[in-house]
């Protein structure tokens, strides 16, 4: 993967990134993985093979219920975890080897994305279609320092910079808020080059006790080829999951260093 550093694009494409879980623990699995470039999303859900722990239950709003993911008590269509991963990739070269931008992603998107394009044997396919990971966790920090912030969580600080309140911990509104802070903080290149990292560069460690030993339940593979009930194969839904603007590319750029 070539590192920010390393960079000759002027105008380094940005994708933000994030993901909802079934835990908060390092060993804890993908429910949805979202992205927008632009005008460009894409926005996809896959049914986890271990319970979704109560505290994210609770914050997120996914169920399982008889084999079946659930928003707030509506059936989502899902796709298996190889068929998300692979859109994503996709997405990812279509706008150009991006720079993958994300929210706290160092220490838990990013290791979790890992983990997952390890078990599918996916990681050189990422890491041939981006740039880099920038954290804008640790950026905000170092931009906004002395500004007497009480948190720099993401909800926190699109309601102080921005003066909005959105849906957080929906992976869609999550990175369609980020896009707007982003733009509205304007980070210098030189702030961006510090704060970008590849998949090497993550702590990936083992946990002994998984999020799913957590919840009483082990966290098992699936075994059988045929999806659950409720999830389709991805090209039945693929035109409602991405979304490309006609009126032009849409996309958001940053100058590299």
């Amino acid at each position: 993967m070539q590192t920010a550093a390393g960079a000759a694009n002027l105008h380094q494409p940005l994708v933000f990134f994030d993901l909802e879980t079934t835990g908060l623990g390092q060993s804890c699995e993908i429910i949805q993985l979202s992205a927008v470039s632009g005008d460009h999303s894409l926005n996809l859900f896959t049914l986890p093979p271990c319970p979704i722990q109560r505290q994210a239950a609770r914050v997120t709003g996914f169920r399982i219920r008889r084999h079946r993911l659930y928003l707030y008590h509506r059936p989502i269509l899902t796709n298996s975890l190889r068929e998300v991963l692979v859109s994503f990739l996709a997405f990812l070269r279509m706008l150009g080897r991006p720079l993958v931008v994300g929210h706290n992603i160092r220490r838990f998107d990013c290791p979790l994305l890992a983990r997952a394009l390890d078990r599918l044997e996916l990681r050189p396919e990422f890491e041939s279609s981006v740039s880099g990971c920038v954290d804008t966790l640790p950026l905000a920090r170092e931009m906004l320092k002395g500004r007497g912030f009480s948190s720099f969580r993401q909800e926190n600080l699109v309601k102080e910079v921005l003066g909005v309140n959105y849906k957080a911990h929906d992976a869609l509104e999550d990175v369609r808020a980020l896009q707007m802070l982003y733009s509205a903080l304007r980070p210098a290149p030189e702030l961006v080059c510090r704060h970008t990292f590849t998949l090497d560069a993550v702590e990936n460690k083992t946990v002994t006790k998984t999020a799913a030993t957590a919840a009483g339940a082990p966290c098992m593979p699936r075994t059988s080829c045929m999806p659950p009930p409720g999830q389709h194969p991805l090209w039945e839904h693929f035109r409602q999951a991405v979304k490309v603007s006609e009126g032009g590319t849409g996309e958001n750029h940053a100058d590299t260093c």
